[in-house]
């Protein structure tokens, strides 16, 4: 009897330890079940805006998602988050990109600029956290107002009063820009390759925000990665081909890695549309500097023209 009871005590501890060690890589497929399916998928999210998922197997597992808008469509109107109105070094307060979405009652959203600081070593050992103080870099505008210094290292997407948007290599708006956010490289120009601008060439998480030469069509495209098997990531020169493909004639490259985040209003929620990698917990989000969002009309609302 005795021997029994040792014998279920010791499965009992050796069930137990398994559990224990094998509860992060448990939890870590638990979540890998809300990814996006890698599946094709096209639909019309809103007016003027529609989405594509693309899922490639070749050179390597990729899962892509890239949201074209029609800048001239009704009811579309470009935005980027307000700076701290209180003066400082510290020009915002991180939040993560549904935060923002809900927060200005958007209709889609991404994450934004490189910042600083910033450091990820455990998953609850991280900077920032949602409400931090954060410093964006490169040129920041929102609502006309600049509250963060260009960097002539930084380029910047620009949209004036008429919708329209240009990316400027140098990282300076024009004085009449309403909204403005600034990425890193601007790794496509005149529809070429610009190589010189490439200087890191990995497969990674990225992030880009691409327009044709008329500046009235804007495509971002959200690239999954650090995830094998269902995203590991494009290199600069494919995303390159990627927006060239597209018809983009200029483009600029965003913060990504774990930062990279695409989500969309439905329902008054938000519904993160990619696969976020932050402190390397899929569908995790960063709380990150800022973001650009856009607003938009229902698919199903009918717009009028006064002649």
């Amino acid at each position: 009897m005795q021997n029994r009871y040792r014998v279920y005590i010791r499965r009992l501890l050796i069930a137990a330890v398994a559990t224990l060690l094998l509860s992060p890589a448990l939890f870590y497929g638990f979540l890998c079940l809300f990814r996006p399916s890698r599946t094709d998928e096209q639909q019309v999210l809103f007016q003027g805006i529609v989405y594509q998922r693309r899922a490639i197997s070749q050179p390597r597992p990729v899962t892509m998602h890239i949201v074209t808008v029609d800048l001239t469509a009704p009811g579309i109107k470009p935005f980027v988050t307000p700076g701290n109105p209180h003066k400082g070094r510290r020009k915002t307060f991180a939040r993560t990109t549904s935060a923002f979405l809900q927060e200005f009652q958007l209709q889609l959203a991404v994450n934004g600029s490189y910042f600083h600081q910033f450091y990820e070593k455990t998953p609850w050992d991280y900077y920032p956290h949602s409400g931090d103080p954060t410093r964006p870099l490169g040129e920041s505008i929102s609502n006309g107002l600049r509250y963060s210094q260009s960097q002539s290292d930084k380029a910047v997407i620009c949209f004036g009063k008429n919708n329209l948007a240009q990316i400027i290599a140098n990282g300076k708006c024009p004085q009449d820009t309403i909204q403005g956010i600034a990425g890193q490289e601007m790794f496509v120009a005149g529809g070429k390759t610009v190589t010189a601008q490439i200087s890191e060439n990995k497969p990674y998480p990225r992030l880009a925000a691409a327009i044709n030469r008329e500046g009235n069509k804007l495509w971002l495209i959200a690239v999954d990665g650090k995830q094998p098997f269902y995203s590991e990531g494009l290199t600069l020169t494919e995303l390159a081909q990627t927006a060239i493909a597209l018809g983009a004639d200029n483009a600029v490259n965003l913060d990504g890695g774990g930062s990279v985040t695409l989500v969309m209003d439905k329902m008054n929620k938000s519904q993160v549309l990619n696969a976020p990698i932050h402190t390397r917990i899929p569908m995790r989000e960063r709380p990150v500097s800022n973001h650009l969002g856009f607003y938009a009309l229902p698919v199903d609302v009918k717009t009028s023209t006064s002649k």
